[in-house]
Order: structure tokens, then sequence, then C-alpha cells
């Protein structure tokens, strides 16, 4: 456990790190008293940073939803990030790399809500209640933390490895499709590179979304409507670089394809 100084300064290490796009040693290592409640309230400073500087919430990821990675991280449960306003990302703009420092994508389906989900005792009946539509998605994932070298609190902190996210066109109710069982399939340059099933993220994404509304009730947070909420990715997150471009097909969903530059010749945004 860290004293509220202490998280100041792990707060002020990764918001420098995003700023001038240059990776930091992992918290772990230099504050290794760190734990999940620290870094929490290590990514709540920085969010709050950004929220006085003009940016609202669009939404919330989930990560760490697989087993899989579960194990790797030694946790029995999720973590959550924030997605603001400039992390909503236009499908069809090319997205500048030098804007972030490691950048992956990962394959996800998106909830969008209609309306604001209840606080405590949250179900997967409330979320496909809730939801508006489900739609295709990118999630562009980043770490501040040199070569994506992280634990549990290095992820937490840094905002849960957040970056961006594309959404796709298609709009489909959660009642014309079975949200636990879309196969998907990403392309990168026109070749197959990783296929998943949606049921990788917890058996169901719905039951993703039910346990982050559940969790940031705890902290006063609800999931309000018009929020994108991402529940994790159904593939492996994959590298991306200048030049390439990346297409996820969604069965019975559609499309959602994303576009890589060095740079866009604008000025980055200042943090």
């Amino acid at each position: 456990m860290l004293d509220a100084a202490r998280r100041a300064e792990a707060a002020a290490v990764l918001w420098a790190a995003q700023r001038d796009r240059t990776p930091v040693d992992p918290l772990t290592t230099g504050y290794p008293s760190i734990d999940a409640a620290d870094a929490y309230k290590i990514q709540l400073i920085n969010i709050r940073r950004q929220l006085a500087g003009g940016r609202t919430v669009s939404g919330h990821k989930v990560g760490l939803s697989s087993k899989v990675m579960q194990r790797m991280m030694g946790v029995d449960e999720p973590d959550y990030g924030h997605l603001l306003s400039d992390m909503v990302l236009p499908e069809g703009t090319p997205i500048a790399t030098d804007r972030y420092c490691s950048p992956r994508i990962e394959v996800e389906i998106g909830y969008v809500l209609g309306r604001s989900l209840p606080r405590e005792g949250c179900t997967t009946a409330d979320v496909l209640a809730a939801t508006e539509y489900i739609v295709p998605s990118l999630e562009l994932i980043d770490s501040r933390i040199r070569d994506w070298r992280i634990g549990l609190a290095d992820t937490i902190a840094d905002n849960a490895s957040s970056a961006g996210v594309i959404l796709g066109a298609a709009r489909v109710r959660p009642a014309d499709l079975d949200p636990a069982g879309i196969a998907a399939v990403l392309y990168r340059d026109g070749a197959e590179i990783a296929r998943g099933n949606t049921s990788a993220v917890l058996g169901d994404p719905t039951e993703a979304v039910a346990w982050l509304a559940r969790t940031v009730a705890s902290y006063g947070v609800t999931l309000e409507a018009g929020h994108i909420i991402l529940p994790g990715s159904c593939t492996r997150a994959v590298d991306v670089r200048p030049g390439e471009e990346f297409r996820a097909e969604f069965e019975g969903l559609g499309s959602v394809s994303a576009a890589f530059v060095h740079s866009t010749g604008q000025p980055r945004p200042q943090n």
C-alpha cells in the first residue's frame, strides 16, 4: 500500500510518459508495495486531470476478461479502465502511431447503452435490457510501461492500457443475436492473422459488462446511457505499425476496419 504522496508521484510518472510518448519502467519495480487499490486511485488521478482539461467520459473497458490472461496475471477477476471522448476514433480516418508508445489492437464487440445500468446487483438481464445496440469494434491499447512489462498494478494504474476504440457501422439489437457466440476473424492487409469467439470473454461478454457495473458502483460510478462498454477481447492482441490496415469481421454483426500511418502531420494533442 502506498501513501497519498507516493500515489501522486506514480500518477505524475505515468502522466509524463503519456504526454511525452516515452515509456517508463514498471511501477511495480519503482513502487514495490503498490497494490490494486493504489493502482485504481492512481488511474483516477490522471483521469481527473484529463476531465479537467475538457475531455468527457464516453464509456469504460474491461480488461483481463479471459481466463488465460487472468492466470497470466495471477488474478481471479477482470480489471477496468475509462474511455474518454478523444479516445473514440472515427472509422476510415488513418490513425497516427506516433501518438502512442507501443500500440496494439484487440477484437471486441461493444455495448452501447440506451439507459443507465443499476449500480447494485446488476445482472446480464439488466445489461441486455439496457443495451440499445451491439457494435463491432477494435480496441486500441497502449502501454506507457516500457516493453509491455506489466504486472496487474501497472496496467490498472495505466488506465487498463486503454488508448482508443474504433466502432464499425453496424448496429444490432441484443435480441437479434447471441452476444456469447459471435465468431470473429482479424485480417491484416487482407491476410487472416487471428480468430476467436466472444465466448472467450468470461464465457459471455455480457457477464463482463454486468461485473463492471457492480464493481464501479463501489466508487459511486454509474454506467450511463450513451456509454460505450468494451467487455474484453476475443482474440490475442496484435502489434500495429505504420502502413498496416486491419479489418475485423464478426459473424452476424458486420465488420470494422482501421488503417495506421506514422503521423498525420498534425500537432500532438496536449495532455
